[in-house]
């Protein structure tokens, strides 16, 4: 299963610090990173963190981010569209 959740992660030690505490905490996933357009406003503008793995716990993953400083949610089936 892969889960991917969208953060407001901005610079590229950020995005390694909240990956390598995920993986700490959660030896048994595959997770790493992309940062995508950053230049617009969270949602349409954000990091993507990719979770492969069996049985991957969505609010706990959420938390830890959101207790790092940062925005994190599931990414949502949906596109933006830039005005």
């Amino acid at each position: 299963m892969i889960e991917v959740f969208i953060t407001n992660i901005t610079k590229k030690y950020q995005a390694k610090k909240v990956v390598k505490q995920l993986s700490n905490r959660f030896l048994e996933f595959k997770i790493d990173y992309d940062l995508n357009e950053t230049a617009l406003h969270f949602p349409c503008g954000h990091t993507v963190i990719r979770v492969e793995g069996e049985k991957i716990s969505l609010e706990s993953i959420v938390q830890m981010v959101r207790q790092m400083g940062f925005e994190c949610q599931v990414m949502p089936d949906t596109i933006c569209v830039k005005n």
